[in-house]
Parts: C-alpha cells; structure tokens; sequence
C-alpha cells in the first residue's frame, strides 16, 4: 500500500536482527562522556600525576632495590620484581579513575544532568555501552602510558627490558584488571542511590584486586607465564559476566525513581530472622525446605565445583611440576607408624590445636567461616579461594606418591575419600552460599539484592550452616581422627 522509506526498512531490519543492536548511538555518548572528563582538571590532575610521578618513584625504588641486592649477589630476585612494579604503577591509576565509572550513572543524577539524557531516544542498551565504553577508555589508556613510562626509565636508567612474551601478558593483565574493576562500578553506580554510597561499596572491588595484584607477584616471582595468562582469562570472563549484569539490570525509570535507601533496622532484622528460622519446623526444613534452598543454589554449586576442582588440579599440577618434594620426605618407616604418630605431625603443624574430632571441627567450621565474611567483601573470590587450597594441598602429594611405589587412588582412597566424601560436600555447600552472598551485591534491590538481600543470603548461610554443614563437619572430623588414621595405618603396613 503505502511505501516503505529508507529509515523504516532500517529500523525493521533491525527489529529483525535483534542480536546485532545498533551501538553507534552509544559511540556518541562515549565522546560525549570522555570530553566532559578530559575537561574536569578535578578528576584529570590526580590521574596526570599517577600516570607521570608514579613511574619515577616505581624506578626510584628500583634502583634502591636492586643497589641492595647487589651487595648479596641476588639480582635475580629484584629482575623477578621489575615486572610487578610494572603491574602496579598500571594498577593505580585504575583504581583512582574508579571515581569516573563510580559517577557515570549517580553522578550525573546528583547533578540533575541525568534526566534530558535519559530523555533522549536512546535503547538502554545504547546508553549503558556508551557510559561503559567512556568509564573504561581512560583508565586503560592511562595504565598504558604509565607503564611505558616507568619501563622507558627503567630501560634508560637501569638496561633492563622486559622480553615481549613479559610485556604482552602484563598488558594483558592490567587491562583485564582495570576492566573488571571498571565494569563492577558501573554496576554499583547504575544500583546507588548517591555518590557517597557508590564510593563505600568501591571498597568491594578494590579489595579483591589488591589481593590478586600480590598473587601476581608471586606468580611473576616464579615466573609462570601460564598461571598468568589463566588469570587473564578469568578475569575477562569476570568482565564479561559483569557486563552482561550491568546491561540486565540498568533501568532507566529504576535510575530516575530511586532517591534514597533508607536503613530499617526493623526491616532488616525481620529479614534476617524471616530467612534464618526453618518455615515449618525441622522436619519440614530438610524434607521440603533444603531442596528448594539446593535448587536455588545449583549454579553457585557448580561455578564452586568447576573453579575449586579445575584450579586446584592445575595449580596442583603445576606445584609438582615446579617444586618436586625430595624423596626422603615421601618415604615413610612404617614399622614405627602408630595413631600416635599422626596425632603428634598434626599439631605439630600449626594447623589444628589438637588432633580430635572436636579439635578438626573447630578448625573446619572456622575456616568455613571465615571464608564467607572474606566472601562478603570479595564478591566471593577468597571464599573460593580459601577451598581451593586444600585440594591444591592434596593434588600436590597424590601425583608425587607414585615416585615411591603407591598407587595413587589407593592413596588417595586412603588417605582423603574415608572423611572427604562428608567433608568435601559441606564444605562445597558452605562456599556456595558464600559465593552468593558475596555476589548478591551486585543486583539491584528491586530483584533481591541490596543490603536486605545481604541479610537475607546471610541468615540461610547461618541457617544451612548449623542445620546441614556443622552436622556433616562433625561426623567427618570423627571419622578423620578415629577412622582414617587406622585405614592409612593399614594400607601402608600392605605395601
């Protein structure tokens, strides 16, 4: 009937192609942004500074460093450490320019310039890209040039240069960091009500990052290229879960609706309280309650097994690839083995105060604990983490037993699977639940999140906690002190 113009077939061929959305909107709004901020000499001065100071006291504490070590012949160990200052003279800027992707959304409400540009015909989609491209643009560029800049003068200064495989992966990692930090802000500041609550909850993403900046280090000190580049990946899968977030939960009439959170101790209280207490009593809790809890927990479950048993097996493998243990220390006199034995090398080890069911359970139940409040301010990184690290522990000796003469999965069977096979499942359930509360942050209040959804994730970890993981951490602790040690005292005395 009527024809169709030219900017009308465009539009119907993008409502048919809804997987390809039109960004060039959101290209104007990065320039847009990235203008107003190189503007701002507030926000560019400081920048300036860690970008062209910064660098000169990275080399000045350089070349301290390596006029000390000279006087021990331990050059090695400070070339080790060039790199790391490399990494943090291209993390701080990142972390100050936290300030542009914390205001890029409440900013600009506290400063009523928010509503004519939500006013405009812009897909939120296009809006939050925009905001995101133009928050990311400075912090990476400034984390590039301060790092040319301090190996420009520690080249000049010192000869040292970074070989081209070292120079990729730190770039590589500064810009995965500043990426992760940055995206997180732009979802806290599309969920704040106020600048000031924006830059409180920016303690939650510096904190985790300043954390993986050490393990870098120790990664660059033993200079492991791949653990580097695993870390590198997973942080751009981090960016990308959080992107894919921030473009879920934007809303624009959301933004513009919230004005203040208000504090409800009452509210929160019943929260916590309502989420806490079993809905129908305890036999209802576990034959009806826990399953539901367990279904709404499967995809912290399996993001806890997939990160815990893959980076444990890997950095297990890589342990006994790197730091092989001495066979004098995998060789056991069995003739003198007893229950005593084992009592004694355990407290020895600092570990547990005592080897006795309560004594395991105390220390199991404490560092499960602990784990979900590191989780809390981590978004569930050391919660993680901290359960990682037994089974990096147990991989680590099981590829080594084979060099004198056991049989791995024997050891293994003997060893671990008598208390593990109660143990290890708690202690998943724990770690979940603190990957959720950690992680609930993150969404808005609208859909379950906010800090009544903090109290509500942490009354059903305290609720799961003392129902279903303690429970299990008792009977595992029994049968580690009673159990085990007389099935490993038997499968030795068979070899």
């Amino acid at each position: 009937m009527s024809a169709i113009t030219q900017p009308q077939r465009q539009s119907r061929g993008m409502s048919e192609q809804p997987w390809l959305p039109d960004l060039r909107p959101a290209l104007v709004v990065m320039r847009r942004e990235i203008q107003d901020t190189l503007r701002d000499w507030r926000i560019l001065a400081p920048i300036l500074f860690l970008v062209l100071v910064f660098p000169f006291l990275a080399n000045f504490a350089a070349a301290r460093g390596v006029a000390f070590v000279n006087q021990y012949n331990a050059d090695i160990l400070m070339e080790r450490l060039f790199p790391f200052l490399m990494l943090v003279v291209g993390f701080f800027p990142s972390t100050f320019s936290l300030v542009i992707a914390l205001e890029t959304f409440v900013g600009e409400k506290e400063r009523r310039s928010l509503e004519p540009l939500l006013a405009t015909p812009l897909t939120d989609l296009q809006l939050y890209v925009g905001k995101l491209l133009a928050a990311t643009a400075p912090p990476v560029v400034a984390s590039y040039i301060g790092m040319g800049f301090y190996l420009l003068l520690l080249g000049l200064n010192l000869g040292w240069w970074p070989t081209p495989h070292l120079l990729l992966v730190s770039l590589v990692l500064a810009t995965s960091k500043a990426l992760v930090m940055v995206t997180a802000a732009v979802v806290v500041s599309c969920q704040a009500t106020s600048v000031r609550a924006a830059n409180l909850v920016a303690s939650f993403i510096i904190i985790p990052m300043a954390f993986l900046l050490q393990a870098e280090a120790g990664l660059l000190l033993f200079n492991n290229f791949l653990a580097l580049w695993l870390v590198a990946f997973a942080l751009l899968i981090v960016t990308l879960i959080l992107v894919r977030l921030g473009v879920h939960t934007f809303n624009r009439e959301h933004l513009l609706g919230r004005e203040l959170d208000q504090l409800d101790l009452s509210s929160g209280w019943q929260t916590f309280v309502t989420a806490l207490r079993p809905q129908r009593g305890v036999k209802h809790f576990y034959r009806h309650e826990l399953p539901e809890i367990l279904k709404d927990l499967r995809w912290e479950l399996v993001l806890t097994v997939l990160v815990v048993f893959a980076g444990g097996v890997l950095l297990g493998w890589w342990a006994v690839a790197r730091f092989p243990l001495p066979l004098q220390y995998l060789s056991l006199d069995v003739e003198q083995l007893d229950l005593g034995t084992f009592a004694r090398t355990a407290e020895a080890s600092g570990l547990l105060q005592s080897f006795s069911a309560w004594g395991i359970w105390w220390h199991n139940a404490r560092t499960l604990a602990g784990a979900a409040v590191l989780g809390l301010f981590t978004l569930g990184i050391l919660a993680l983490l901290m359960l990682m690290a037994p089974i990096v522990i147990i991989v680590y000796i099981v590829w080594q037993v084979p060099r004198v003469g056991m049989d791995p999965w024997a050891f293994l069977g003997a060893f671990v699977l008598p208390h593990g096979i109660i143990e290890l499942p708690a202690a998943i359930l724990a770690t979940a639940q603190a990957v959720r509360i950690g992680a609930v942050i993150l969404r808005e209040p609208e859909k379950g999140g906010g800090v009544l959804g903090i109290l509500r994730e942490t009354g059903r970890f305290v609720k799961l906690f003392v129902a279903v993981v303690l429970p299990l951490l008792l009977l595992a602790a029994w049968i580690e002190a009673q159990v085990t040690p007389r099935i490993v005292l038997a499968f030795l005395r068979s070899l």
